[in-house]
C-alpha cells in the first residue's frame, strides 16, 4: 500500500455512511478525521464558514441535498468545486411528508397526547376514551388538493404518491428543469403564481433550496391567501418560511396546522405546530444513499475530472479517449480556450479533445493528450487519474485556475 504523503488525503468530518466511504480504494486515498491540509473534505452537516482551507484543497463534498454549511461562493473563487447529493434522500423525505400529511390531517398529534395524559388505573378508563376521541375527529386525504411548490425530485415524487392516495396535486416552480418536468406526473396542474396555488390547495408543500428568492417564501403577505384551516408542510429549508406570519395564521385559524422539519424557538409550545427534529433524511438507507452518491462523484472528479453535481460549477463530462487529461478551473471571461491552448501548446503537450463549460462567472475546460504534463503537481496528476492545480496555469487574482 501507497504511504499516506502518496494518497489523496480525504478529510471527513461528521458520521458519513462506511458504504460510501469503502467506495474510496485505501490505495489511493486516506481518510483522515483531523488535517490542517486535506485534498477533499466529505461532510455531513459540519459548518464551514470560518474555515481556512489550504491551497492543495481540490473538491468539496456534501453528503445530504443542502449546502448552507458551506460557503461556496468562496470556494468557487479558489476554482473548488461543491459536490452534493440532490435526490439521494428523497424517498426519505417523501415518506416524511406524507407522514406529516396524516398527522396534521387525522390530529394524531393532540390524540397521543389525550391518551398519553390518561389515568390507567381509572375505572372508567374506556369511557373516556370513547368521550374523548370526538375531539380529534379529522379528515381523509382522497379528494382533497395538494399544492406543491418546489418541482425536483422530491416535489415529483410527493406529487406522485399523492396523486396515488386519490389527492388532486398543484405545482409550481418556475425554474423547473427539463429532467424534473419528464418526471413530473402528467395529473399535477400548473399553477401559474404561488397565490393562484395558495388560494386553490387544503394542503401545501415546500420544497426548494433556501436562497435570496425563497427566503420568506411563505410570509404575512400571501398566507392570508391560504384557504382557511390549510394544511401548510415545510421540509425543504428553515428560513422558507416565516415564522411569526405562520404563528399568526395558526391563532387566527387560517392554517389548522403548521407541519415543519425545522424547530426554530420561535414555533414551540405553539398549538398547531407540528415540529420534528430534522429528521428528513434521517434514515440509514438514505444516509448511505447520500455517501455513496456524493463519494461516486468526488472519485469521479479527483481521478477523470467530470463534474457532476457540482453546486459551484458546470456539468461537464467526457469519456476517456486518451491516457492523461488536464482539468482547469477558470473565470468565464473571452479568449480563454485560446490562451490554454497556447499555454500547453509551448509545454509540448498534443490536445487531443478538449470540452468547456461555464456556469455564471465559472468556466472549466478538460483536455485530453496522449502525453503526460511536464510538470507534475499532485498524487493525482498521473494516468487514468484526474488533475491537479498544473503549474503552468497558475490560480489568478480572482483564485481560478487560469491560463
Amino acid at each position: 500500500m501507497a504511504s499516506r504523503a502518496q494518497r489523496i488525503e480525504v478529510l471527513v468530518l461528521n458520521q458519513v455512511s462506511a458504504v460510501g466511504l469503502k467506495r474510496l480504494p485505501p490505495e489511493r486515498y486516506a481518510l483522515v478525521t483531523e488535517s490542517k491540509a486535506p485534498d477533499a473534505i466529505v461532510l455531513r452537516s459540519q459548518d464551514l464558514h470560518g474555515m481556512r482551507f489550504a491551497p492543495n484543497l481540490q473538491a468539496v463534498a456534501r453528503a445530504g441535498a443542502g449546502v448552507n454549511n458551506i460557503p461556496v461562493p468562496v470556494l468557487a473563487r479558489a476554482g473548488v468545486p461543491v459536490f452534493n447529493a440532490p435526490g439521494a434522500n428523497a424517498n426519505a423525505v417523501k415518506e416524511l411528508v406524507l407522514a406529516g400529511m396524516l398527522m396534521a390531517a387525522r390530529n394524531l398529534v393532540p390524540a397521543l397526547e389525550f391518551v398519553r395524559g390518561l389515568d390507567a388505573g381509572a375505572a372508567d378508563l374506556d369511557k373516556r376514551v370513547e368521550k374523548g376521541k370526538s375531539k380529534f375527529a379529522g379528515s381523509e386525504l382522497p379528494g382533497q388538493t395538494l399544492g406543491v411548490i418546489g418541482l425536483g425530485k422530491i416535489g415529483s415524487l410527493v406529487a406522485d404518491a399523492a396523486i396515488r392516495l386519490g389527492m388532486n396535486a398543484f405545482g409550481f416552480d418556475p425554474e423547473i428543469t427539463v429532467d424534473a418536468a419528464w418526471s413530473l406526473p402528467a395529473q399535477v396542474r400548473r399553477a401559474a403564481s404561488i397565490g393562484e396555488l395558495l388560494k386553490a390547495c387544503q394542503f401545501v408543500t415546500l420544497h426548494v433550496p433556501l436562497g435570496e428568492k425563497t427566503r420568506n417564501l411563505v410570509n404575512a403577505r400571501n398566507v392570508g391567501q391560504m384557504r382557511e384551516g390549510a394544511i401548510l408542510l415545510n421540509f425543504s429549508r428553515e428560513g422558507v418560511v416565516e415564522d411569526q406570519a405562520v404563528v399568526e395564521a395558526l391563532r387566527s385559524g387560517r392554517l389548522k396546522a403548521y407541519v415543519t422539519d425545522f424547530p426554530a424557538a420561535q414555533l414551540i409550545g405553539v398549538p398547531g405546530v407540528i415540529a420534528l427534529p430534522h429528521l428528513g433524511a434521517s434514515t440509514a438507507q438514505a444516509e448511505e444513499n447520500c455517501a455513496v452518491m456524493v463519494v461516486d462523484q468526488l472519485r469521479e472528479y479527483l481521478e477523470h475530472g467530470n463534474l457532476r453535481n457540482a453546486v459551484n460549477f458546470p456539468e461537464a463530462v467526457m469519456d476517456r479517449e486518451s491516457p492523461y487529461r488536464l482539468a482547469i478551473a477558470n473565470a468565464n471571461v473571452p479568449n480563454m480556450l485560446a490562451s490554454i491552448s497556447q499555454v500547453m501548446g509551448g509545454q509540448g503537450i498534443n490536445i487531443h479533445n478538449m470540452l468547456n463549460k461555464s456556469r455564471g462567472e465559472m468556466a472549466y475546460t478538460l483536455s485530453m493528450s496522449t502525453a503526460r504534463c511536464p510538470r507534475r503537481c499532485s498524487p493525482s496528476c498521473a494516468p487514468s487519474t484526474a488533475f491537479s492545480p498544473c503549474a503552468i496555469f497558475p490560480r489568478n487574482e480572482r483564485g481560478h485556475r487560469t491560463a
